[in-house]
Protein backbone atom coordinates (compact mmCIF):
# COMPACT_ATOMS: atom_id res chain seq x y z
CA UNK A 1 0.00 0.00 0.00
CA UNK A 2 1.16 3.77 -0.52
CA UNK A 3 -0.27 7.26 0.30
CA UNK A 4 -0.80 8.81 -2.26
CA UNK A 5 -1.42 13.10 -2.08
CA UNK A 6 -1.54 13.94 -5.80
CA UNK A 7 -5.44 15.07 -5.16
CA UNK A 8 -4.20 17.06 -1.83
CA UNK A 9 -6.70 14.40 -0.32
CA UNK A 10 -4.83 11.57 1.65
CA UNK A 11 -5.75 8.21 -0.79
CA UNK A 12 -4.71 4.86 -0.94
CA UNK A 13 -3.55 2.15 -3.60
CA UNK A 14 -2.54 -1.14 -3.23
CA UNK A 15 -0.79 -3.06 -6.02
CA UNK A 16 -0.88 -6.86 -6.40
CA UNK A 17 1.58 -9.08 -8.20
CA UNK A 18 -0.55 -12.06 -9.79
CA UNK A 19 0.76 -15.25 -10.07
CA UNK A 20 1.39 -14.47 -13.96
CA UNK A 21 2.59 -12.09 -15.67
CA UNK A 22 -0.42 -8.88 -14.83
CA UNK A 23 0.16 -6.13 -12.02
CA UNK A 24 -3.40 -5.32 -10.29
CA UNK A 25 -3.99 -2.14 -8.28
CA UNK A 26 -7.27 -0.85 -6.68
CA UNK A 27 -7.83 1.71 -4.16
CA UNK A 28 -8.15 1.00 -0.65
CA UNK A 29 -11.17 3.97 0.21
CA UNK A 30 -13.99 1.93 -1.82
CA UNK A 31 -12.15 -1.11 -3.53
CA UNK A 32 -12.28 -0.08 -6.95
CA UNK A 33 -10.16 -1.58 -9.32
CA UNK A 34 -7.25 0.77 -10.94
CA UNK A 35 -5.91 0.18 -14.26
CA UNK A 36 -4.01 -3.46 -14.53
CA UNK A 37 -1.58 -4.12 -17.33
CA UNK A 38 0.42 -7.11 -18.66
CA UNK A 39 4.05 -6.38 -16.62
CA UNK A 40 6.85 -8.81 -17.80
CA UNK A 41 7.19 -11.99 -19.98
CA UNK A 42 7.43 -14.10 -16.59
CA UNK A 43 5.91 -14.33 -13.32
CA UNK A 44 5.35 -10.82 -11.02
CA UNK A 45 7.34 -12.29 -7.96
CA UNK A 46 7.04 -8.57 -6.32
CA UNK A 47 5.81 -5.05 -6.38
CA UNK A 48 6.92 -1.87 -4.24
CA UNK A 49 5.97 1.49 -4.53
CA UNK A 50 8.62 4.16 -4.17
CA UNK A 51 8.00 6.48 -1.16
CA UNK A 52 6.62 9.30 -3.00
CA UNK A 53 4.11 6.81 -4.34
CA UNK A 54 4.89 8.56 -8.04
CA UNK A 55 6.82 4.92 -8.81
CA UNK A 56 5.98 1.31 -8.82
CA UNK A 57 8.37 -1.57 -9.22
CA UNK A 58 8.55 -5.39 -10.02
CA UNK A 59 10.50 -7.98 -9.99
CA UNK A 60 9.99 -10.76 -12.41
CA UNK A 61 10.91 -14.44 -13.35
CA UNK A 62 11.75 -12.97 -16.58
CA UNK A 63 15.15 -12.17 -15.09
CA UNK A 64 13.98 -8.07 -15.37
CA UNK A 65 13.12 -5.67 -12.71
CA UNK A 66 10.43 -2.74 -13.87
CA UNK A 67 9.44 0.49 -13.15
CA UNK A 68 6.38 2.09 -13.82
CA UNK A 69 4.36 5.27 -13.24
CA UNK A 70 2.50 4.20 -10.63
CA UNK A 71 -0.37 6.55 -11.98
CA UNK A 72 -0.48 5.47 -16.01
CA UNK A 73 1.30 2.28 -15.77
CA UNK A 74 3.41 3.48 -18.49
CA UNK A 75 6.36 1.37 -18.40
CA UNK A 76 9.27 4.23 -17.06
CA UNK A 77 12.65 1.98 -17.28
CA UNK A 78 13.62 -1.88 -17.60
CA UNK A 79 16.32 -3.16 -14.82
CA UNK A 80 18.11 -6.10 -16.66
CA UNK A 81 21.33 -8.24 -15.24
CA UNK A 82 20.06 -10.44 -12.98
CA UNK A 83 20.62 -14.23 -14.43
CA UNK A 84 17.64 -15.83 -12.44
CA UNK A 85 14.56 -14.63 -11.66
CA UNK A 86 13.94 -11.61 -9.58
CA UNK A 87 12.18 -12.25 -6.29
CA UNK A 88 12.01 -9.22 -4.38
CA UNK A 89 12.46 -5.22 -4.73
CA UNK A 90 12.33 -2.50 -2.27
CA UNK A 91 13.40 1.13 -2.60
CA UNK A 92 15.43 3.60 -0.45
CA UNK A 93 13.82 5.40 2.16
CA UNK A 94 15.01 8.60 0.29
CA UNK A 95 13.86 7.01 -3.60
CA UNK A 96 16.78 7.04 -5.40
CA UNK A 97 18.19 3.56 -5.31
CA UNK A 98 16.10 0.72 -5.71
CA UNK A 99 17.62 -3.11 -4.20
CA UNK A 100 16.44 -5.83 -5.96
CA UNK A 101 17.53 -9.70 -4.89
CA UNK A 102 17.46 -12.78 -7.29
CA UNK A 103 17.49 -16.80 -7.65
CA UNK A 104 21.32 -16.13 -8.94
CA UNK A 105 22.44 -15.37 -5.21
CA UNK A 106 22.79 -11.70 -5.76
CA UNK A 107 21.45 -8.05 -4.97
CA UNK A 108 21.52 -5.20 -6.92
CA UNK A 109 21.52 -1.79 -6.18
CA UNK A 110 19.93 0.22 -8.96
CA UNK A 111 19.95 4.05 -9.56
CA UNK A 112 16.54 4.65 -9.99
CA UNK A 113 16.62 8.05 -12.32
CA UNK A 114 19.06 6.32 -14.58
CA UNK A 115 18.39 3.02 -14.44
CA UNK A 116 22.62 1.81 -13.82
CA UNK A 117 23.28 -1.08 -11.98
CA UNK A 118 25.51 0.97 -9.05
CA UNK A 119 26.98 -2.47 -7.24
CA UNK A 120 26.33 -6.19 -7.34
CA UNK A 121 26.29 -7.55 -3.90
CA UNK A 122 27.71 -10.87 -3.61
CA UNK A 123 27.59 -13.29 -0.74
CA UNK A 124 24.56 -14.87 -0.41
CA UNK A 125 25.07 -19.48 -1.32
CA UNK A 126 21.55 -19.49 -2.38
CA UNK A 127 18.16 -17.53 -3.71
CA UNK A 128 17.83 -13.98 -2.00
CA UNK A 129 14.52 -13.82 -1.07
CA UNK A 130 13.97 -10.13 0.32
CA UNK A 131 15.88 -7.26 0.67
CA UNK A 132 14.86 -3.94 3.11
CA UNK A 133 16.53 -0.57 3.11
CA UNK A 134 16.97 0.58 6.92
CA UNK A 135 15.29 3.66 7.65
CA UNK A 136 18.18 5.77 7.11
CA UNK A 137 19.31 4.11 3.49
CA UNK A 138 22.60 3.79 5.00
CA UNK A 139 22.57 -0.30 5.53
CA UNK A 140 20.72 -2.82 3.17
CA UNK A 141 19.28 -6.33 4.61
CA UNK A 142 18.95 -8.80 2.84
CA UNK A 143 17.55 -12.75 3.40
CA UNK A 144 18.04 -16.16 1.75
CA UNK A 145 17.14 -19.50 0.90
CA UNK A 146 20.96 -20.02 2.50
CA UNK A 147 19.03 -19.60 5.90
CA UNK A 148 21.23 -16.26 6.51
CA UNK A 149 20.44 -12.21 6.87
CA UNK A 150 22.97 -10.31 5.47
CA UNK A 151 23.64 -6.72 6.20
CA UNK A 152 25.40 -4.21 3.34
CA UNK A 153 26.74 -0.73 3.38
CA UNK A 154 24.70 0.64 0.25
CA UNK A 155 27.49 3.31 0.01
CA UNK A 156 30.45 0.72 -0.74
CA UNK A 157 28.63 -2.87 -1.00
CA UNK A 158 30.41 -4.44 1.88
CA UNK A 159 28.82 -6.89 3.95
CA UNK A 160 28.41 -5.59 7.35
CA UNK A 161 27.38 -8.42 9.12
CA UNK A 162 26.06 -11.85 8.34
CA UNK A 163 23.26 -13.22 10.88
CA UNK A 164 22.62 -16.94 11.33
CA UNK A 165 20.81 -18.81 13.41
CA UNK A 166 17.86 -20.00 11.45
CA UNK A 167 17.31 -23.68 10.41
CA UNK A 168 15.24 -22.71 7.15
CA UNK A 169 14.83 -20.19 4.72
CA UNK A 170 14.33 -16.95 5.50
CA UNK A 171 11.62 -15.55 3.35
CA UNK A 172 11.56 -11.52 4.68
CA UNK A 173 13.04 -8.94 6.27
Amino acid sequence: CEPSTSSGMPALRVAAATMGEEIRMWQVSDGTPLPSWVAHTGWVRAVCFSPDGRTLASASGDQTVRLWHADSGKLIATLQGHTSDVLSVSFSPDGSLLASGSDDQTVRLWNTRTGECLRILEGHRNFVLSVCFSPDGNVLASAGHDQTVRLWDTTTGECLRVLRGHTLPIGSV
